[in-house]
């Protein structure tokens, strides 16, 4: 399902926000773990005390099967910040492909302005937003509008998420090259899940993108279900605060 909207052709639909306190969470492909740190990292906020709202602009995969223990991103997310499962996302949709297909596939159009607005009346609502993209950084949510268009208008610090294994330094490294050639702030790298006895292939993993990326590395355990409380205990020791103070 989502909503139907009229198409666009422009690749920057306002000007940016730079009064929104947040994060803005990616990866370096789909499947890496974005929603369970965005999830994590909304959770322990809440835990301190703070107004949380979490953020992903299109869900897509719902017809497919989700781990035990693990309900669908939207309602994840809503778990960890108390909000409602239909904001947090506003388009979801069956299949599991890019957005720009999925709403095609469904007889939908996405409409970045509108995308933009609905992200800001949910940080404007809280202490702090936090926005999960969809896959990647350059996932088009139409054929003139990427996740990173997003992030851009936007202005959140970006977190990227990424797997700590092999192949792990090419795929980050091109993500960071393509967030810094569009002007975005990197705030750091998240590998995850990261084991509790690190392979040497690991441990040199998490060097080389430190050193090679120029970026701030940290490390998220598995967690071994949604709960609101596990999830917030796994991100209790990431630096959140200095990353929401990121330029």
């Amino acid at each position: 399902m989502g909503r139907p909207r009229p198409s666009t052709t422009s690749r920057s639909p306002a000007p940016p926000d730079r009064s929104l306190r947040g994060l803005f969470v990616t990866g370096t492909d789909t499947g890496v773990g974005k929603t369970v740190v965005a999830a994590a990292i909304c959770a322990v906020l809440r835990a301190r005390g703070e107004r949380v709202a979490a953020f992903k602009p299109v869900l897509t995969g719902l017809d497919e099967a989700v781990d035990p223990g693990w309900p669908p991103d939207h309602q994840l997310l809503a778990g960890a910040t108390g909000g409602e499962p239909t904001r947090v996302a506003p388009y979801r949709f069956g299949p599991a492909a890019s957005p720009h297909l999925a709403a095609r596939l469904a007889g939908a159009a996405l409409e970045p302005r509108t995308i933009v607005a609905d992200a800001r009346r949910e940080g404007e609502c809280a202490d702090v937003l936090i926005v999960e993209g969809v896959g990647g950084l350059l996932v088009p949510l139409t054929l003139n509008y990427s996740i990173a268009d997003l992030a851009r208008d936007l202005a959140l610090p970006l977190l990227v998420v990424a797997r700590p294994g092999l192949g792990t330094i090419n795929h980050t490294l091109l993500t960071l090259d393509a967030a810094r050639a569009r002007g975005l702030a990197i705030a750091a790298v998240v590998l995850t899940p990261w084991p509790s006895d690190p392979t040497d292939v690991e441990r040199s993993n998490l060097e080389s993108i430190a050193d090679l990326g120029r970026v701030e590395i940290a490390t998220l355990e598995r967690v071994e279900c949604g709960d609101p409380s596990l999830l917030a205990v796994s991100a209790d020791r990431l630096p959140i605060s200095r990353w929401l103070a990121a330029p």
